[in-house]
């Protein structure tokens, strides 16, 4: 049997009770057996399970409907189980990414019962490793019709304030080569270490793009993230590999970000590794400016790639919404402010109400 989960408990109780269910990514089962059996005791939401992916529904034909997200999964436990409160913050594993926003979401499905929009709450497995194994992912590939919607809001920690859309991300592999010779005689080759060196000044000297998005403005990235090379202490290399991160503004795809990344590269082999796009923010939509306005503070662009980008690639305009701050992600001082936590719960309630 499941743990209970108790959803007519605070949220911030009901965060102590997610928190203390161990779930490390791909060992979500008994979280999603507690969290599917606690909402299907709700009468008017329609809940499916698929995978460790629970999905709740209202479904009161109502004129829009907006989808609010988190994921059940954590990164491995480091000496930071059971959940404890200290004062106004709450301690433990998993409290800032983000059970304290599973908590929100799941006080919101069990009591707005009948909201002004129609609701479709997901809490989605694995999201903390590889993109295959992620619960939105999977779901988009087989159930996409269940992830539609008018607007999204992905509970990630963003301080309890919105953060709007997200940038997308790329790797690359740029590639310097040269010839092998034994080091005492280095001018029979060619050193590819030192061939590499124009690519770092090039990076050292790139300006990065600000643009504006829906008054928001988004400030790109190109760094050099590792290097390799080197055969042995006597040999001059004849490869040195340079990674590179592109972060871009979700104004372009991922095509024009790859073929920028090759043009500023231009001489060198260029082989791309990982991408994602980003996620336009959409706040002129009216549901987006309801909720801003709901909210009633800044609204702040996504730097870091989220979620929120497989809603985008939906046609769904998504941004990122939840308690406690993304620089205690993953920390063993994780913790959460008791009162972002209260705060997201009932500026979300005062929006679908």
């Amino acid at each position: 049997m499941p743990p209970d989960l108790d959803l007519t408990a605070s949220a911030v109780d009901l965060t102590v009770q997610l928190v203390d269910i161990e779930s490390v990514s791909r060992n979500e089962q008994t979280i999603a057996d507690a969290v599917e059996a606690a909402l299907s005791a709700y009468p008017h939401l329609a809940v499916t399970r698929h995978g460790n992916t629970v999905v709740a529904r209202t479904d009161l034909g109502r004129g829009e409907r907006v989808v609010i997200a988190g994921h059940l999964d954590t990164v491995p436990v480091n000496d930071n189980l059971p959940a404890r409160r200290e004062g106004d913050l709450l301690h433990g594993l998993g409290t800032c990414d983000m059970k304290g926003g599973d908590a929100v979401i799941l006080r919101l499905a069990a009591t707005v019962t009948e909201p002004n929009r129609d609701v479709t709450y997901i809490l989605y497995e694995a999201e903390e490793i590889d993109s295959e194994f992620n619960g939105l992912n999977l779901l988009g590939q087989s159930r996409p019709e269940l992830m539609q919607g008018d607007f999204a809001i992905l509970m990630e920690p963003s301080n309890a304030e919105v953060e709007a859309g997200c940038q997308g991300t790329l790797r690359v592999e740029v590639r310097a080569t040269g010839e092998r010779a034994h080091s005492a005689r280095s001018w029979k080759g060619v050193n590819a270490i030192h061939r590499a060196s124009p690519i770092l000044d090039r990076l050292t000297a790139y300006q990065p793009r600000r643009p504006l998005i829906d008054g928001l403005e988004y400030h790109e990235g190109l760094n050099a993230v590792s290097i390799r090379g080197g055969v042995a202490g006597n040999v001059l290399p004849d490869e040195c590999v340079v990674e590179v991160n592109h972060r871009f503004a979700p104004d372009r795809g991922e095509a024009e970000a790859q073929q920028f990344v090759r043009d500023f590269f231009e001489g060198y082999d260029v082989t791309v590794v990982d991408s994602a796009p980003g996620a336009l923010p959409g706040l002129d939509l009216p549901a987006a400016k309801a909720f801003v306005e709901a909210v009633g503070r800044e609204v702040n662009p996504k730097f870091g790639w989220t979620d929120v980008a497989r809603f985008s690639s939906l046609g769904i305009p998504a941004v990122n919404f939840g308690p406690g701050d993304p620089m205690l992600a993953h920390k063993q001082e994780e913790h959460v402010p008791v009162e972002h936590i209260e705060r997201c719960e009932q500026q979300l309630k005062e929006w679908l109400a």
